[in-house]
Formats: C-alpha cells, structure tokens, sequence
C-alpha cells in the first residue's frame, strides 16, 4: 500500500474530526452534537450524494458496464450475508448471526460518502450508478437475514419471522435513508443541468463540513457502544475487521477482471466491505427482538467504519492501482 496515500486519508479533517469525537467519548466530555441536527445533517448528506450522482447519470450512457454494476451491487448483497451467517452461525446463536450478516451484508451510507469524498480529494471519476447500486443493496441483505433466521431458528420463531418477511421487504424499500437517496438520485437525474447550478453551493461546497460534524457525533457514539460489545470477545473483533477486508479486496480484484473504472472499482469495494449501522439494526430491532443490538451495531459502527475509512479505504485504492 502507497504510504503517501494513507497518511494523507489518515490526515484527511473530516477523519480527524471523528478521532476527536472517540477521544471526547473516552474523556467523557460533555461536547454533544443536538440529535435534531444530527438527523438534518444525515438526511443533507443523503440528499446531496444522491443529487449529485443523479447529475452525473443524467450523462452516462446506459451501457453494458452500468448494467454490470448494479447487478454486481445486488449479487454482494446476496452472497455477503449467505456465507458470513454459517460463518458466524459457528459461535454466535442464529438470532446474532443472522443480524451479524444481513449488517454486513448491507451497506454503510456514510462510508460510501467518506469514499466518495476520498474521490473527490483525489479527482477521480466515479458513475452516478454506484449510489443507485448503494441503495439497492439494503433490501436484499435484510431480506436474507430474515430467510436465514427463519430457516434455522426454533419452528415457532420460524413461523414468526416468515410472517414478517413481507412486511420487511416492504419496509426495507421505504426506509426512509433509501427513499432519501434514490429520491435525490431521480431530482437529480432529471433536473435541468443549469438550474441545478443555482443549488451547487448546497448540494457541494459545504458537503465537508457538514461531514466532519456528522463524524464527529459518529465518533461519540462509537466508543460509547464499544465498551459494551468488549464481552463479546476476541472472535467478533476480528470477524469485523477480517471479513469486510476479505470483501472489499475481493470486490476490488473481481471488479477489475469484470474492466470497471477505477473509481466504480473502489465504490463497489466500499460497498462490499461496510456494513449498515441504521437500516439493518432498525429493521432487526422490531422483526427479530431476540437479536442483541449490543453486538451487531458495535460490531458495524465501532469495529468496521472506523476501520474502512482509515485503512480499507487507501489500501482498497493501492489494490486498484496496483
């Protein structure tokens, strides 16, 4: 991996202002971000990612690799969940493994924005597709840890969780991070290209700000669930590091073989090795109650996206490079 390239995602400020927001966590300090600004500033950075990508379709040509794309993105979403649940079927109950699997699974919307904004620091091209690809991936990893747990659970919690599978598809789609997204993706799609112009100052310009002080709350709140999933131990550490290195290597090689540009090539490994913190734990917090949210958002928020952004992120860029 180039050194160059990490030190300067390691010294990238809105990198910085999550470390800070860990060390206010371990100090126990009072510095807070208002949860109300918490929620606009996710929902700004959804709109302004999926705007953007939008735009960027709007001149893309409908192609074999954009086709290939998509289907790539929802093939991970399926065969992520499938093979990491038997693994972790091995020392966690079924209720875990099949929350465990479906969050990694799934995708880390901040973390696609995080790579997106590797991207742009280091102007390279990526399609308006891969945020499409981003939101199809939420659905079918929800729905594959609710299959699984139904398959393997005691007949009674079976029963209960294929009666709900419908009504999670359902609301897998209407998520609201998934109507956010797509629906900026379609504004910006078909908005005129000079009136969106009128919008740019919102939509980019303070893009970054607004993602330092949305890690930072994200720093906070990672090491205050951190201490919790220490019991857990040593297995379900390194499961959060080792699988969505696993991942996202694999997509940056088979990704490669397949001729993608090198900027899809990194979002697609992104994808493939984040893991959802707020989709799938919402999802799984009312269908499958006997799940412990105490390691599957832990494991996602505190083990894999600081992990991603910090190492995954310039040594899955090395890889394409290479």
């Amino acid at each position: 991996m180039d050194t160059n390239i990490l030190v300067y995602n390691l010294t990238n400020p809105t990198l910085l202002f999550f470390v800070l927001g860990v060390i206010a966590a371990f100090l126990k300090s009072d510095l807070e971000v208002p949860p109300g600004s918490v929620k606009f500033i996710s929902l700004y950075l959804l709109f302004s990612i999926g705007f953007r990508g939008g735009q960027e379709l709007s001149h893309e040509a409908f192609n074999s690799e954009l086709y290939a794309t998509l289907a790539f993105a929802m093939g991970m979403a399926v065969i992520i969940p499938l093979y990491t649940f038997f693994l972790l079927k091995q020392k966690l109950n079924v209720y875990d493994a099949g929350a465990v699997a479906a969050s990694y699974g799934s995708v880390s919307a901040v973390t696609f924005i995080s790579a997106a904004a590797f991207l742009d620091n280091l102007k390279v091209h990526y399609g308006g597709h891969t945020v499409a690809a981003m939101a199809l991936m939420e659905a079918p990893a929800i729905i594959i840890g609710l299959l699984l747990i139904g398959q393997f659970a005691p007949s009674e919690a079976g029963k209960t969780k294929g009666n709900n599978l419908w009504k999670w598809v359902r609301e897998s789609l209407t998520n609201g991070s998934v109507i956010m997204v797509m629906g900026s993706l379609i504004i910006g799609f078909v908005a005129d290209s000079k009136q969106a112009e009128g919008i740019k100052p919102f939509t980019s310009d303070i893009f970054k700000g607004f993602l330092a002080v949305f890690l930072l709350d994200m720093g906070m709140l990672a090491a205050k669930r951190f201490k919790a999933f220490l019991s857990y131990g040593l297995f379900v550490t390194a499961f959060g590091i080792i699988i969505p290195l696993v991942n996202g290597v694999l997509a940056a090689w088979l990704s490669g073989i397949l001729g993608f540009e090198p900027g899809n090539r990194l979002m697609l490994s992104i994808l493939a090795a984040s893991a959802s913190y707020i989709a799938v734990p919402a999802a799984m917090r009312f269908a499958v109650p006997k799940a412990d949210p105490g390691l599957y958002i832990p494991m996602a928020l505190g083990i894999t996206f600081p992990f991603n952004i910090t190492i995954g992120l310039p040594l899955y860029w090395a890889i394409i490079q290479g």
